[in-house]
């Protein structure tokens, strides 16, 4: 692999985290408003991520298109058995970097915050050394 390539290749990777982002962002929110609510509707995602309705049924009808997400009109958004894979496993690299954050002194409110942006471009390894880290030092904390 010649240099240059090498040097793209964060980039390349950055770029396709962001490209996933939403999607991760839609169906972790959808899970938790229906775990929560019984339910999710688009007025719902549109009240969680601070957006418009039409922003919310744009998403919507593309994570349908992925096979992420199903409704029919004036019906609540569901997860598909593929949306809510992906969501479970949002759910988990989340909440392992947010421990992490917890474990080694960020404060709780800036734990939440940063968790949101790295849980998507931490990479698998990373997140198994969060997680061994944390239980190799849980007892210090």
């Amino acid at each position: 692999m010649s240099d240059h390539a090498k040097q793209s290749l964060p980039h390349l990777r950055t770029r396709n985290d962001h490209s996933t982002e939403l999607a991760e962002d839609y169906v972790e929110a959808i899970a938790e408003i229906a775990a929560s609510h019984g339910s999710c509707r688009v007025v719902d995602l549109a009240k969680h991520f601070g957006v418009s309705h039409v922003t919310v049924n744009r998403t919507v009808g593309r994570l349908q298109n992925e096979g992420l997400v199903k409704t029919e009109p004036y019906k609540p958004v569901g997860l598909t058995a593929k949306g809510a894979r992906l969501a479970v496993r949002c759910r988990e690299r989340h909440e392992i970097v947010y421990q992490f954050l917890l474990a080694i002194g960020v404060d709780p409110q800036t734990a939440a915050i940063d968790a949101e942006g790295i849980e998507h471009h931490v990479s698998p390894a990373t997140l198994r050394c969060f997680v061994n880290w944390s239980k190799t030092n849980a007892s210090i904390s």
